[in-house]
């Protein structure tokens, strides 16, 4: 099914990753959250996914009670993946933005002695060989790549279908599917509702906040709405942990695609999708973001019985008022 078409450790590793890390966790401050099993849903991949870096340190992470200060390390560990069994304690709490002595009691909170014995555990399970980034690559050329392993690591977290195939069904069940995004957020929340609408009979657009956010919810609800879809990125606004918490409070499905499965909205989605966003430039990119909400499209149209008659009722009635040139 398609829709609308119309529409490393390199020597410059630190500057590239020194980027604030999720500024958002910090707001945060519930210690001991456990990744929850929204998250847990959205990275139940298979083992060719657990095979990779990123997905091994998932795997070392999961079940374990981690404070917001562990879990900004454990973010930092998995967007750097190939870089960190080669970084020493030092190194790897510049990259995370905390102290060393925070990061050896990460390690022990993980089982391990200190530091160098989860440093060597790593090394151990690592691949023989580690890929160099070319270091005549520009800053421009690096935001490029760094996307460009986001995107592979999205690839491999979609390995496993389920998920994904699980949100579709949510959504395209939900009439109406109220679609939330604010700040950075809302052009994704934008891009995605407006091609839902092609195929979906009721899609509500929820990317201004205010009082009123609450309200619309509660118009959703009333009105017949059993899931809610959230764009979630860096910096996370407070305002979205609140309104996922009412959604979910008011007997909505919270399904949110955000940057990091350690990110603040997860402890209030029922299934959290993760796509990394880029930190190499002034403003994050966000090109895996939005090709996984075309993702989702592509599964909720697979669950919508009439979308291809909508879409090819849509572009008979296109051609006739001349909408678009060729």
């Amino acid at each position: 099914m398609s829709v609308d078409r119309s529409t490393d450790v390199s020597a410059e590793a630190k500057a590239g990753m020194k980027a604030d890390v999720n500024a958002g966790v910090k707001a945060d401050v519930k210690a001991g959250m456990n990744v929850t099993a929204g998250v847990k849903a959205g990275l139940n991949a298979d083992e060719s996914v657990m095979d990779s870096a990123a997905g091994r340190l998932q795997a070392l992470f999961e079940g374990h009670r981690l404070t917001p200060t562990q879990r900004r390390i454990a973010h930092s560990m998995v967007r750097s993946a190939a870089d960190v069994p080669f970084l020493s304690s030092v190194e790897l709490a510049e990259l995370a933005g905390v102290s060393q002595p925070s990061v050896t009691r990460f390690a022990v909170a993980l089982g391990f002695d200190g530091y160098p014995a989860l440093r060597k555990h790593l090394r151990e399970v690592a691949p023989s060989e580690q890929t160099a980034a070319p270091g005549s690559y520009n800053e421009y050329q690096q935001a490029v790549e760094a996307e460009i392993e986001n995107l592979k690591h999205l690839a491999e977290v979609l390995a496993d279908p389920r998920p994904v195939q699980r949100a579709g069904r949510l959504l395209a069940a939900s009439r109406p599917l109220p679609v939330l995004g604010l700040r950075a957020a809302a052009s994704q929340a934008y891009g995605f509702a407006y091609f839902a609408a092609k195929v979906h009979p009721d899609v509500r657009l929820l990317h201004e906040g205010g009082t009123m956010l609450h309200d619309r919810i509660d118009a959703a609800v009333h009105a017949g709405a059993t899931a809610l879809l959230c764009f979630a990125l860096p910096r996370h606004p407070r305002e979205v942990v609140d309104s996922l918490a009412y959604a979910k409070e008011a007997g909505l499905t919270v399904v949110t695609v955000a940057d990091s499965a350690f990110a603040p909205v997860a402890k209030v989605s029922d299934l959290l999708l993760p796509a990394a966003v880029g930190t190499g430039l002034a403003f994050d990119t966000a090109c895996s973001p939005m090709l996984l909400g075309r993702v989702l499209l592509e599964a909720m149209c697979d669950d919508i019985p009439d979308a291809q008659t909508r879409l090819e009722e849509f572009d008979a009635r296109a051609a006739a008022r001349g909408l678009f040139v060729e």
